[in-house]
């Protein structure tokens, strides 16, 4: 069972929702990170279907607050009302730091790392899948290495 294709998100929602997977940039973010992502995103949407759609904004700040307070990488909303719109952010402002501690290959697949571990929590929340804390993170853990890996075949960098 890959999360990312079954399609149990069909019993909440129709299909006059809006769908799709969407990025949005500070003006500050990296030039550099600004085409990984870009380029990340178009091969996602070749791959994957976004039923619901998804924005993912990416932050030219170096970490982000969670809704629970926590200062992190990535989060992704998944809103109570299933009405609403889940949205994700990512921290883009740590990329120079990370170019010095990992080299620009890693530092880029790093950041589109977080954006596949938030994707996946957003198909945990669309499809509705149950787990316990511990469990939603390794599931979001092990796709975004599966997805990282599948992206990675396609191109010699990010």
């Amino acid at each position: 069972m890959h999360i990312w294709t079954i399609p149990n998100w069909q019993k909440y929602y129709n299909s006059d929702r809006r769908a799709g997977l969407r990025f949005v940039f500070d003006k500050d973010v990296d030039p550099e990170v600004r085409r990984a992502c870009k380029e990340f995103g178009v091969w996602l949407r070749k791959e994957y279907y976004f039923p619901i759609r998804v924005p993912v904004y990416v932050k030219s700040h170096y970490r982000i607050k969670a809704r629970d307070g926590e200062i992190v990488t990535g989060a992704c909303f998944q809103p109570h009302e299933r009405e609403e719109e889940p949205y994700i952010r990512i921290a883009a402002g740590d990329y120079i730091d990370l170019i010095n501690k990992k080299g620009k290959d890693n530092a880029l697949g790093a950041m589109l790392g977080t954006i596949a571990h938030e994707l996946t929590h957003y198909f945990q929340w669309i499809n509705d899948i149950e787990l316990t804390e511990i469990g939603v993170e390794r599931q979001a853990k092990a796709y975004e290495d599966f997805i990282i890996d599948e992206y990675k075949d396609t191109r010699e960098h990010p």
